[in-house]
């Protein structure tokens, strides 16, 4: 596996495992979708690397992602997450995960899931892109920048266009994985069924 190809950025087991399993991958589950989105809004200013090796953490703390457990947290529990030094103790990030919670439940309510929601951003199929070289890769997108300013609009928070399309690249529904990456094509091929 050590031979293979890879993005550049994958260089820890963490980062290889993560690169080689999920990143990209397009992803329908609710909760999951949920994880991803707490996940790159704790990730704001930090390395991925720093969130993956909190993830096992970040689930127990935050009720296994059920969105609607953690829009129910009180103070109670957000001072406990505070002191949890297994997750990134900033308070907003807190505070923000348990509002978008509660919005991402106002969302499920409306649209029947909030994967029938957010993938409605790109047409229901992921978008493939054919980059080279990692500098190719944008921060942003227009497609992220219209979801940043809806869920913006809808009440979530630290969801900017940057972290929407950080989403969007972990959940598949953009492919940036290089085309010299031996995952391109198998991502490839799992879009196209999605």
């Amino acid at each position: 596996m050590n031979d293979l190809i890879r993005c550049a950025w994958a260089s820890t087991e963490l980062g290889i495992a993560y690169h080689d399993e999920e990143w990209g991958v397009p992803l329908h589950d609710d909760r999951g979708l949920f994880e991803f989105l707490i996940l790159e809004g704790a990730q704001a200013g930090l390395s991925w690397e720093t969130i993956l090796r909190k993830r096992v953490a970040y689930r127990a703390a935050f009720a296994e992602f059920d969105p609607a457990r953690v829009a129910r947290f009180d103070a109670r529990r957000v001072q406990r997450l505070l002191e949890n030094p297994g997750i990134v103790r900033n308070a907003l990030k807190i505070s923000s995960a348990i509002q978008n919670a509660g919005a991402f439940l106002k969302v499920q309510h409306e649209f029947g899931s909030f994967d029938a929601f957010v993938w409605g951003f790109v047409g229901g199929k992921p978008r493939m892109n054919s980059w080279s070289d990692l500098k190719q890769l944008p921060a942003t997108s227009a497609v992220s920048e219209a979801m940043s300013k809806e869920l913006l609009r809808r009440g979530f928070r630290f969801v900017g266009p940057t972290i929407c399309y950080a989403f969007m690249q972990a959940v598949g529904m953009v492919n940036d994985h290089l085309v010299g990456c031996f995952r391109y094509h198998q991502v490839g091929r799992a879009a196209a069924r999605a």
